[in-house]
C-alpha cells in the first residue's frame, strides 16, 4: 500500500492511531478470526470491536466476509496489506533528473493470452469476455483495465536518454490485482518481467481481492472482486531488480540494453500447475491510482 500527504490516506492514518487497531492487525498476521474471536482476545465488547474492524476495513487494512457459524452469520476478519510505503513532497534539492513516459494500459504493442480474459475503457467494455480477438478491436486504445488468465501482454515505449546522460536507476509503477473478475476463489498467481527479450525476474503476487469500491473505478463497474489493486514498483539499479524493494534478481541496469531509442516491456502470467488466477492492470479512471504504466529513467549529466 502506497500512501502520500493527500486526503485519500487520511482513513489509513487515522485506522493506524490506535493501539487496539495495531493489536488486531497483530492477532490477523497470524491467522483470520472472526469478530467475537477478536473481541475475545483484546477483552472488548464485541460492539467496540465492530467499530475498530470498520475503521480498519474502510483504511483497506483488514477485508472482511460474512460466513456461517455456530451461533449463525460471522464476520471473518483477514489482514490486506503487508506493507505500506508512505511518499512524502519532495523538495526542489532532493529531485532527481529523470525521463518520464506513461503509457496507457491500452497502448499495448502484442499480446498472446488466455481466457479468463476482458477489456474495458472507463465508459464499457469492449467485445465479449473471454474472447482474446477484442484485444485487438480499435477501440482498445482507450482501455483503462485488461485482465487475463496466461500469457502476456507487451508494450513498447521511446527512449529519450541523450548521449550526454548517464543512466542510474529504471522504476515502472502499475496497479495490479492478482484476482481477476468474477474470479474469487482462485489463487493468485506469479508473473515474470521482462525488459527487450531479458527475463528481469518473478514475482509471486499474493492474492489481493480490491472488494473496497475503487476510489477512481466508474459505478458502471459493479463486480466485487476486481475495484482496485496494489501499485506495484518494479526498480532496475546498478546493484539488482527489485519489486516494492524486494530483490526479485541479479538483473543490473548495466545488464540491459538501456540506451537502445525503443524499450519493450512485457509482463506474463506463465502456464503452471494448478488452479490459480492472472493479473488484472488499472489504469487512469480505475482503482485506487490515478495513473497508467508509469517509466521513469533517472539519470546524471556527464561533467564537460
Amino acid at each position: 500500500m502506497e500512501l502520500d500527504t493527500s486526503t485519500h490516506s487520511l482513513p489509513v492514518y487515522e485506522a493506524l492511531a490506535s493501539s487496539v487497531r495495531l493489536s488486531i492487525l497483530q492477532l490477523l498476521s497470524t491467522r483470520q478470526m472472526n469478530v467475537r474471536e477478536l473481541a475475545k482476545a483484546l477483552s472488548l465488547s464485541s460492539a467496540i470491536m465492530t467499530m475498530h474492524v470498520k475503521k480498519l476495513e474502510k483504511a483497506r487494512l483488514i477485508t472482511t466476509k460474512m460466513a456461517p457459524g455456530k451461533g449463525g452469520v460471522q464476520k471473518i476478519c483477514t489482514l490486506s496489506a503487508k506493507k505500506i510505503e508512505i511518499i512524502l513532497p519532495t523538495s526542489p534539492g532532493l529531485h532527481r533528473k529523470s525521463h518520464q513516459t506513461e503509457v496507457s494500459v491500452g497502448h499495448y504493442t502484442d499480446f498472446d493470452l488466455q481466457p479468463s480474459c476482458g477489456i474495458a475503457t472507463v465508459e464499457h467494455t469492449i467485445g465479449e469476455y473471454n474472447e482474446p480477438r477484442y484485444f485487438w478491436y480499435p477501440e482498445r486504445v482507450q482501455a483503462k483495465m485488461l485482465w487475463f488468465n496466461r500469457g502476456y501482454i507487451e508494450y513498447k515505449v521511446p527512449n529519450f536518454l541523450l548521449d550526454s546522460q548517464n543512466p542510474e536507476e529504471l522504476e515502472i509503477t502499475f496497479e495490479l490485482s492478482t484476482v481477476l473478475p468474477f474470479h474469487p476463489g482462485n489463487e493468485p498467481a506469479g508473473g515474470v518481467f521482462s525488459f527487450n527479450s531479458i527475463e528481469l525476474g518473478k514475482w509471486s503476487g499474493q492474492k489481493y481481492q480490491g472488494t473496497s469500491r475503487g476510489i477512481h473505478t466508474p459505478a458502471w463497474w459493479t463486480d466485487p472482486v476486481s475495484q482496485c489493486g496494489l501499485l506495484k514498483t518494479l526498480r532496475i539499479t546498478r546493484n539488482g531488480t527489485y519489486v516494492d524493494g524486494k530483490r526479485i534478481s541479479d538483473v543490473t541496469l548495466d545488464i540491459l540494453p538501456i540506451r537502445d531509442k525503443q524499450w519493450t516491456f512485457r509482463i506474463t502470467v506463465p502456464e503452471q500447475n494448478g488452479s490459480s488466477s492472472g493479473i488484472t492492470l488499472f489504469g487512469r479512471g480505475f482503482g485506487n491510482h490515478q495513473q497508467d504504466l508509469l517509466f521513469h529513467l533517472y539519470y546524471t549529466e556527464q561533467e564537460a
